[in-house]
């Protein structure tokens, strides 16, 4: 039986990774700041599918709490098979409204702990020669719009660039590039929704499918949805400058409100 550890799985794609997982009998390591919430989840799923269900408290913006999950990976007696680093978080307000003690913050969530994760993972799993790691991302990294833009558009590059070098170690890495699910991400931001269309809505069950079957496909980068596909699309052909302007308007309307 595997293993997979999941970074931020109480909430949202985290804990659809977690039920998804589960449900195809991995046993799984769970992370996230909220022990009382991380023991709820762990009892539910190992009595809902007899898997086994580890509990790792961690807060990935301390050196503490990175520390403590690459550790976990490192481990050789109780492997880690599937990594998913999906831990994050979005900052309301535009650039120079947010402080800037919490756009360091977001970086170390977003850039800092996919990257020692993703090495701590990488290299345990290399030594056995197989390993999947899944770095969550956004559709918000193809486009100008701030540093959650800007951070998500580093964990794309990066991880395409480590699923290069490591081709042929048996470890296989994606990004995974969502646009609007339905989780608890905006509420927690304190961001207004009202104003996002239904049709930009993703359901996170259906994200983590597409994830899933991506990643066994060996992609490097997963857009979970034939109408962001699209949109992506426009995106590449769009010169940057006009981009820009036309990214800002689309925050104010569709962004935090």
């Amino acid at each position: 039986m595997t293993t997979a550890l999941i970074t931020g799985s109480t909430a949202g794609i985290g804990a659809a990774f977690a039920r998804r997982l589960a449900a195809d009998g991995h046993d799984l390591v769970l992370v996230a700041r909220d022990t009382k919430r991380l023991r709820e989840q762990a009892t539910e799923l190992h009595d809902r599918h007899g898997i086994e269900a580890e509990v790792l408290t961690a807060d990935l913006a301390t050196d503490e709490g990175i520390e403590a999950v690459a550790a976990r990976l490192s481990e050789l007696k109780n492997p880690v098979d599937l990594l998913v680093n999906n831990a994050g978080f979005g900052n309301k307000g535009r650039y120079l409204d947010v402080p800037m003690a919490d756009e360091l913050r977001m970086l170390k969530v977003h850039c800092e702990a996919v990257l020692r994760l993703t090495s701590a993972a990488a290299e345990s799993m290399g030594t056995r020669g197989r390993g999947g790691i899944v770095n969550v991302a956004s559709v918000a990294a193809f486009v100008p719009r701030g540093t959650y833009g800007a951070s998500k558009a580093w964990v794309v590059q990066f991880t395409q660039g480590a699923a290069r070098d490591l081709a042929g170690s048996g470890v296989r890495l994606m990004a995974l590039c969502p646009g609007f699910v339905r989780t608890e991400f905006h509420e927690r931001a304190g961001m207004g929704t009202d104003n996002i269309p239904g049709w930009m809505w993703l359901d996170a069950d259906r994200v983590v499918a597409t994830a899933l079957s991506d990643l066994a496909r060996g992609r490097t980068v997963s857009i979970p949805d034939p109408r962001y596909k699209a949109l992506m699309g426009v995106v590449k052909v769009t010169p940057r400058a006009l981009l820009g302007g036309v990214t800002s308007r689309t925050g104010r309307r569709y962004g935090p409100q």
